[in-house]
């Protein structure tokens, strides 16, 4: 039977070492807050950091798509929402947007591509053979 479409919400504080010299959010700061809400993401899925870290198999990202709509700036709350878009044979889509706490305009949005990968090899894996009924109205067929 399919599952709801697995969905994160975290938060962040723009610090200062998230931003450049005018006080806007740096590219490569929405990527870690990205980064952090996909950790949680792949939690949810089954994908827990320390099962990871004991079976060597990993969530890569093959693909990033981003678009940056509006800045965020120092000390803003950032809402990171994220969830699973598609799942294929061997790699799944996550999607993500960031908008500032307490407001819709979306600032940011992104895409990402990720396929398992067993370590240290480095060899590509099938998703997990429950994913394409679990996930069914997500699978690609």
């Amino acid at each position: 039977m399919p599952e709801e479409t697995p969905t994160i919400e975290t938060r962040e504080e723009v610090m200062f070492f998230d931003t450049d010299i005018g006080g806007v959010v740096h590219n490569i700061a929405y990527l870690r807050m990205i980064e952090t809400a996909r950790t949680r993401l792949a939690a949810k899925l089954g994908m827990q950091l320390r099962e990871m870290a004991k079976t060597q198999v990993y969530p890569v990202v093959v693909r990033t798509e981003i678009d940056y709509r509006k800045p965020a700036t120092l000390g803003d709350e950032l809402i990171i929402s994220g969830r699973l878009e598609r799942v294929e044979r061997v790699r799944f889509w996550v999607a993500f947007e960031v908008r500032r706490a307490g407001e819709e305009t979306v600032l940011i949005t992104c895409r990402q591509s990720l396929a398992l990968v067993q370590m240290p090899q480095g060899k590509p894996m099938r998703l997990p053979s429950d994913w394409p009924e679990k996930y069914s109205h997500l699978f690609l067929k």
